[in-house]
């Protein structure tokens, strides 16, 4: 199947594809976002095996050597498999990471230096502006890291809020409910103390969309859907703690 492109936002484009295998019989979507900017950025860079068919979807978006930035959350394939071929095709390309992700995964394994982000550092693109947020262990992962497109006010959450199928780009029904009855059975997230404090975080910025790495992005009270998952994190892990 194809990639299919949509702009969920003035100049971000959600490239997703659908995997039928993975979460059977509904499937389930991987998608990457690129950033059109006199700087462009591609965040989630992918599986290797699914390289050809995004690089051959952001190519009808605009060259892709043409990529300046790249990104992505935590170390896991679907994030960061394709490392190597994006750095291989996008050449002046610089793939961007927390301190602690460039220590533990990106510094040994990118064929050329990384750029080591501070928490709230911000990249600007040239028209687009993109801050990064370190959110270790959330969703998962100790390298964690999340992104803010400020002129959009658009969050690039990773598995926050993920969910299986293939529904529209863009969706502005309530997705928390959906998405917690999934959590029970999958257990997906990393629960800590410090999971619900950087939801709020994440909520307190006022995003205004949410674009989600599996399943539609929201647009919507994208605050109230990220501080409603945070009180039932809160709440089952007192639960737990009982």
């Amino acid at each position: 199947m194809d990639t299919r492109i949509d702009e969920i936002a003035d100049g971000i484009f959600r490239l997703s594809t659908l995997v039928p295998e993975v979460n059977p019989p509904s499937g389930f979507t991987f998608n990457q976002f690129l950033i059109r900017a006199e700087q462009p950025m591609l965040v989630h860079l992918g599986h290797r095996k699914m390289f050809p068919r995004i690089a051959a979807a952001v190519a009808k978006l605009l060259p892709v050597g043409a990529l300046q930035h790249l990104a992505y959350s935590h170390a896991e394939a679907d994030e960061c498999g394709a490392l190597d071929a994006w750095l291989d095709a996008a050449t002046q390309a610089t793939v961007a990471h927390t301190a602690v992700g460039c220590q533990i995964w990106l510094g040994d394994a990118a064929s050329r230096p990384p750029r080591k982000m501070a928490d709230n550092e911000v990249i600007d693109l040239g028209g687009k502006r993109v801050r990064f947020l370190a959110t270790p262990h959330v969703p998962h992962g100790w390298d964690a890291q999340l992104f803010f497109e400020e002129t959009t006010a658009t969050l690039m959450c990773s598995d926050i809020l993920g969910h299986p199928g293939d529904g529209p780009a863009i969706v502005e029904t309530d997705l928390v409910e959906r998405v917690i009855e999934g959590e029970k059975r999958s257990r997906s997230m990393s629960l800590t103390p410090a999971t619900a404090p950087t939801l709020r975080r994440l909520a307190a910025l006022k995003p205004q969309r949410l674009a989600l790495m599996h399943g539609s992005s929201f647009a919507g009270d994208a605050g109230g859907a990220l501080t409603r998952l945070a009180d039932h994190f809160a709440a089952t892990l007192r639960a737990e703690a009982a």
